[in-house]
Formats: C-alpha cells, sequence, structure tokens
C-alpha cells in the first residue's frame, strides 16, 4: 500500500518537511506568534483542483515584497510545493468527499529579522455547515464599532495575521447573534470588509463594491467581477455607506470558501425582499458553472 492510502490526516508542509496537519509545531519563539510578522494567502480545491493558484501566489509574493521576507523561494517553488501538498492529500480527500483550503504561510522565523522564515504549506478543512442556511436565509450582518486598520498605518492589500481587530469585531457581531457576521467600516465610516471576505451590494441591477483603497484586494472579488462583467451587470467601485446597505436591493459577501454569500439582514434590517435576489442567483450560477460544481449544494453538504 502506498504511504498516500496510509494517510489518516492531512499532510502539510513545514519548514522543508511533510508533518501531518495537528502534529505540525512551531516554536513559541517565533516572530509570527510574538509579533505578528507574517502574511499569507489562502486559495481552495474544487474537486481537488485547486482554483486561482497563481493570482493567490502573486499576491502572496506582493505581501512578502511589501513586509521585507524573503522566503528563499520563487513563486514557481511555491506553486509546485503548493501543488505536491494537494497530491499528496488527493486520495485522502477523495475518502472524506471533500475540498479543502491550502494556505501559505510565512514569518519572519526566530530571532532578529534577517534570518530563516518559518514556511508552512497548510491544508484547512473547507469550512462551516453554518453557511448553508445563508443561501435561503440570507447572513446576519452586523456593522461592528471595531474598524478596519487606516491605509496611512497597514495597506490593506497586505494579507497577514495582525487581526484583532477581526477578533474584535466578530465578538460584537456574536454578541448580537452567534451566527451573524461582522461587517467592518474604516476611518470616514465607509464599509470596508468582512472577516476574510468582500463585500457588495446590489442597487438598481448595479452591482458596488467599495474602493480598493479601504478593502483587501480579494481573489473572490475580483472573480466577480469578471462574472459580472461576462453577463452584462455593471459594475462600479465606490464609496458605500450603512444608508447605502440599507437602502440595497441585495448584498454579498464573497470570499475563498464559500465563493458567495447572500446577505439577507443587516444590523436587524432585512436587505430586499428577495434571498437570494436575482442578481446574486446569477452570480452563483456562474460561479458554479465556471468551477464545475454546484457550490451551493456542496457547502449544504459540509460534515458538522
Amino acid at each position: 500500500m502506498s504511504i498516500r492510502n496510509k494517510l489518516v490526516e492531512y499532510q502539510i508542509w513545514l519548514n522543508g518537511e511533510f508533518v501531518e496537519r495537528d502534529r505540525a509545531q512551531v516554536s513559541l519563539l517565533d516572530r509570527g506568534f510574538r509579533l505578528g510578522d507574517v502574511v499569507f494567502d489562502t486559495s481552495r480545491t474544487f474537486d481537488g483542483k485547486v482554483f486561482r493558484l497563481r493570482d493567490h501566489l502573486e499576491r502572496f509574493y506582493r505581501s512578502l515584497k511589501y513586509v521585507r521576507i524573503d522566503p528563499h523561494m520563487s513563486i514557481d517553488e511555491m506553486e509546485a510545493k503548493t501543488l505536491e501538498v494537494v497530491a499528496r492529500n488527493e486520495d485522502l480527500r477523495q475518502q472524506r468527499h471533500d475540498d479543502y483550503m491550502i494556505s501559505q504561510i510565512v514569518s519572519g522565523g526566530i530571532g532578529p529579522r534577517g534570518g530563516d522564515p518559518t514556511i508552512a504549506i497548510v491544508i484547512d478543512p473547507l469550512g462551516s455547515p453554518r453557511w448553508a442556511p445563508a443561501y435561503k436565509e440570507g447572513a446576519n450582518v452586523v456593522i461592528s464599532k471595531t474598524r478596519s486598520y487606516s491605509s496611512q498605518s497597514l495597506d490593506p492589500k497586505v494579507k497577514h495575521y495582525s487581526r484583532l481587530n477581526f477578533v474584535l469585531a466578530e465578538l460584537e457581531a456574536t454578541d448580537f447573534d452567534p451566527n451573524a457576521i461582522p461587517l467592518l467600516l474604516d476611518l470616514e465610516g465607509n464599509v470596508s470588509e468582512s472577516i476574510g471576505a468582500n463585500f457588495f451590494i446590489v442597487q438598481a441591477g448595479r452591482l458596488i463594491v467599495p474602493r480598493t483603497e479601504s478593502t483587501l484586494q480579494g481573489v473572490s472579488r475580483l472573480t466577480i467581477v469578471e462574472i459580472a462583467e461576462s453577463l452584462g451587470i455593471p459594475v462600479e467601485e465606490g464609496n458605500i455607506q450603512p444608508y447605502d446597505v440599507y437602502n440595497a436591493d441585495e448584498a454579498l459577501l464573497c470570499s475563498t470558501p464559500y465563493c458567495i454569500l447572500p446577505v439577507g439582514h443587516v444590523d436587524g434590517r432585512q436587505i430586499g425582499p428577495d434571498v437570494p435576489g436575482p442578481v446574486t442567483n446569477q452570480l452563483l450560477a456562474a460561479w458554479s458553472e465556471r468551477v464545475g460544481m454546484d457550490i451551493v449544494d456542496q457547502l449544504s453538504r459540509l460534515p458538522s
């Protein structure tokens, strides 16, 4: 029997070695743990094939360059190693009838900057079965008092793990509803993003998305824009304030694991008459066609 057929746990790659995911260890002295000196990116698979891996890696390497961490691997080498991790876990994926998220993570390592970085390529389960009801009822979103980081302090294009503001925003949202999802504003009171997710509203058939100056340039966000343009749905970037959200015809979140998540309520106010709305339904259908599977059906079958 091959090594792969004996796997009982996902295999990850950590500092040049393959280890079982739940046995992986990183030093307490690592700068990622001590200082949040770490950047990452996350893609996902559809039927075992990684979606838009190169786009994720290009963003990852831009983040690395911004924070001045040298991974000592070229982007081509990182891509090849990622695909090796995917291949090593394929038998287990098929046994579990599931897909997964795959993250590249690099920290500043141990000791002063300039030493060896900590490098990991990590497999994680796809997500939560709590997403499934959102496709019928809509996600419950709460605008948090906690704000996004100012772009004058940290450029939002960097995907990093220094996310205490996300933690505080999530605590605020779950105080309102255990399943609620937070939505953060920037310092000027405009909608920025959710936790690991971009946000769109629909008004009069137009998709409107926050400006990139205040939010991560998400790969899922890019996918929605491409799909919308192919369907003839106008897309605009602009400032979105809570007033605009409350008066939207539709609202949706987009993120790597769930792709598109319809929003039903924001701060307890119903958004639009139907969930999902007609534009959101078009986007869901087109995304499913692009990846060759019904993404709503898959997420509704996630193990608890």
